[in-house]
């Protein structure tokens, strides 16, 4: 069995990734909890420790157990919450990311997989290729996304560390509660299963680009299967766009057909009108390609609500 480390392995994504690794490998779990969630490791065969990326000491434990593959998915996430507190999301996804990085370079770890962001294109407005340097970055978290992937590319390049870059578009699915500074599909489920209007901040004509959990996690495990990552950035999405008016007249239509749709002005960080993955780098690579479309995944994503009771105990 090899010894995997995730890091931001109780979040709604890495306890996904932890859940299909454990059937296989021992996993380790470092999360401070901030935007993670106990209950998604309940049950599974893991060791836990709760404490944050920065902190040294809880580093030295994780590592001394020798992990061999590193999934550094802690972060402090996401936009909104950077721009409220740009000092902490510099902290954690900057610091962090270069600690995680040092340790698992001294530990001599045999594959390091950071999930970086879609974020870091910023406004392109046409289906965005791995090989674009145009970085238009209008949020803090934007901003340490990128840093974070020079940094990997710097360890990858100056200390051999092997590295794989995943840049994730807008996943979504079971294992996310919502929350203030979450994701908008758990946030429009919460509000239409309360009865509340589902708040459009823009036209309702932007497109975001949706993937269910599941496919995000069965490109992150290629970074370890696939020899050929090594040293590569990846997109991860479905190549589909949606806008989030769509989005949100299904959400309506799923979970209570009776609620309204409002809009209201954008936020002041929010300048992306248009954002798809071109997905043909991860599919000619590493064999990857989408299985789950839209509505299979918003209602998977609705059971796993119903069956965590989730509306009744994670009020926003």
């Amino acid at each position: 069995m090899t010894t995997i480390l995730v890091t931001g392995g109780a979040g709604a994504i890495g306890s996904s990734l932890v859940k299909a690794l454990s059937r296989e490998h021992q996993v380790l779990v470092l999360d401070d909890l901030s935007s993670g969630w106990i209950e998604n490791l309940r049950g599974l065969p893991v060791k836990f420790w709760r404490g944050s990326v920065t902190d040294d000491e809880i580093l030295k434990e994780v590592f001394a157990a020798s992990p061999e593959i590193v999934y550094h998915l802690a972060a402090n996430f996401a936009n909104q919450n950077s721009f409220d507190y740009p000092q902490k999301d510099l902290l954690v996804n900057g610091l962090g990311t270069l600690k995680v990085l040092q340790y698992s370079r001294e530990a001599g770890v045999r594959r390091f997989v950071y999930t970086s962001s879609s974020c870091v294109y910023g406004d392109i407005a046409e289906p965005i290729g791995e090989d674009s340097h145009q970085f238009s970055l209008d949020t803090p978290y934007a901003v340490t996304k990128l840093l974070g992937e020079q940094y990997v590319n710097f360890f990858h390049h100056h200390h051999a560390l092997p590295t794989v870059i995943f840049r994730l578009f807008n996943s979504y699915g079971p294992g996310e509660y919502p929350g203030k500074y979450r994701n908008v599909i758990p946030n429009f489920m919460l509000r239409a299963l309360q009865g509340e209007p589902l708040v459009i901040t823009g036209t309702g004509e932007e497109t975001r680009d949706y993937t269910f959990i599941e496919d995000t996690v069965a490109a992150l495990a290629l970074a370890v299967s696939r020899p050929e990552a090594v040293g590569r950035t990846f997109n991860v999405g479905t190549g589909t766009e949606t806008p989030i008016r769509e989005l949100a007249e299904r959400i309506r239509d799923l979970c209570n057909p009776g609620v309204s749709i409002v809009f209201q002005e954008r936020r002041v960080w929010d300048s992306i009108s248009r954002r798809c993955a071109d997905i043909s780098r991860i599919r000619e690579t590493l064999g990857f390609a989408p299985k789950v479309d839209l509505e299979t995944g918003l209602a998977r994503t609705y059971q796993w609500f119903q069956e965590n009771r989730v509306a009744e105990f994670r009020p926003l």
